[in-house]
């Protein structure tokens, strides 16, 4: 049985699983093409890419022994959500209290995210980072997973795992297929001061060409902004000065925050569905963006991934218990049965609302503000949503529930 794992892409899910497995009875490598270090805090103070953790995501960076060093550097825990249609009545408030719970999350930078999980990879000692590394060859057989480097040296595993993002060059050469489609938009992200504080609360305004949503960041006056519209508006956005993009905002957005009053630099980036058609081969498994890609209106994308890990760490684990290498693709079905379900879910649900909400025709406009207004009226409706988006409810794997730790060092025996 072989016990070593190689992990393909270090970034924020690729270096969440190999936390998952620190301290294991696992051998791990994670090859990276990047640099190791990360910048923090950010040259230009914020950075603009965050995620929105679920309470789900949470657990899991508590269990793998990273949160801490998340939190000592900087969260945004928010207490409320707002939802509202430009183009209709329809508006929706999701709030903590209604729950009994302290927040419904928390926005995150990413870089912080990925410092502290890289810091806890350098604390571990069955794991290897490789970074500024580049990866030419993989053949996997019943014996092995043989990987080959750029350098000429080839590593050998019971498990490759993909975590290489959306253009997965581990799926390509697994001859894994995918499906999906673009949505014909591109997403602006910048962080932006506002006049009135944001008061830990996520707002999001559904106009005509797609979302904008004001993320709250720990600073009470500043907010990350996600602004999803076409590619010819995104392209003229990013690259507009600071004024004609302020008042582009204001205008969109409207005054609930006051003026617009600072940004900084801007990213674009496109939008679009993806679905790896298998998540696994022999001795191969997919995770994160290289199994599927979804539309950033739920701030979904990074929860699925960090919960893609977290399975993936258990049932192996539970596979060597048993007696099972972690490339058994016995062990490998597990994880695609168990992730597969709920990733298609949260992707049909995301590309629903992003279709009910882009859609301009009366008939449309009436049943999307009908459908908030009374899912806002529906008290049990309402705080099923909370639940689920929060990562209170479904086929969680153990790191991602509480009291799951005396099951944890039992597998790692």
């Amino acid at each position: 049985m072989d016990n070593t794992i190689v992990i393909v892409g270090g970034g924020l899910v690729g270096a969440t699983a190999a936390c998952a497995w620190a301290d294991g009875p696992f051998r791990v490598t994670v090859v990276e093409s990047g640099p190791a270090a990360v910048e923090w805090p950010p040259a230009a103070g914020f950075d603009p890419q965050v995620s929105a953790l679920t309470r789900a995501s949470q657990r899991v960076f508590q269990h793998v022994g990273v949160w801490d060093a998340i939190a000592a550097r900087r969260v945004a825990p928010y207490q409320a959500m707002e939802v509202w249609d430009a183009a209709s009545p329809g508006r929706i408030r999701f709030d903590a209290e209604d729950l009994g719970e302290p927040d419904l999350g928390h926005i995150v930078e990413n870089s912080a995210i990925l410092a502290a999980l890289r810091e806890r990879l350098e604390a571990a000692a069955n794991v290897e980072f490789l970074a500024e590394t580049t990866v030419t060859g993989l053949q996997a057989d019943a014996d092995a997973a043989r990987l080959s480097l750029g350098d000429g040296r080839v590593l050998e595993a019971g498990l490759v795992v993909g975590a290489d993002g959306s253009d997965s060059w581990v799926r390509d050469q697994a001859g894994i297929t995918t499906t999906g489609w673009d949505y014909d938009q591109s997403a602006v992200v910048a962080v932006v001061r506002t006049e009135r504080p944001h008061e830990a609360t996520a707002r999001q305004c559904f106009l005509s060409t797609g979302p904008v949503a004001f993320l709250p960041m720990a600073d009470p006056h500043r907010c990350t902004v996600v602004w999803s519209t076409t590619p010819v508006e995104a392209a003229g956005l990013a690259a507009a000065d600071e004024a004609a993009f302020l008042a582009a905002l204001q205008e969109a957005f409207g005054d609930s925050l006051g003026r617009m009053e600072e940004t900084g630099p801007r990213r674009s980036f496109p939008l679009r569905l993806q679905h790896a058609d298998d998540y696994v081969r022999p001795r191969i498994a997919l995770i994160g963006n290289a199994a599927h890609a979804i539309h950033p209106l739920a701030g979904q994308g990074l929860n699925l991934g960090v919960l893609d890990a977290a399975a993936l760490a258990e049932v192996t684990e539970r596979g060597r218990a048993a007696g099972r290498g972690p490339g058994a693709l016995s062990v490998l079905r597990r994880y695609e049965r168990w992730r597969k379900g709920d990733n298609v879910a949260v992707m049909a649900a995301m590309d629903g609302f992003e279709r009910l909400f882009g859609g301009h025709a009366a008939p449309v406009r009436w049943l999307r503000g009908a459908g908030m207004r009374l899912t806002g009226a529906v008290g049990p409706v309402r705080h099923a949503l909370m639940r689920r988006a929060m990562g209170l409810t479904g086929d969680l794997p153990g790191r991602a529930r509480a009291g799951w730790r005396a099951q944890s060092e039992r597998l790692h025996t």
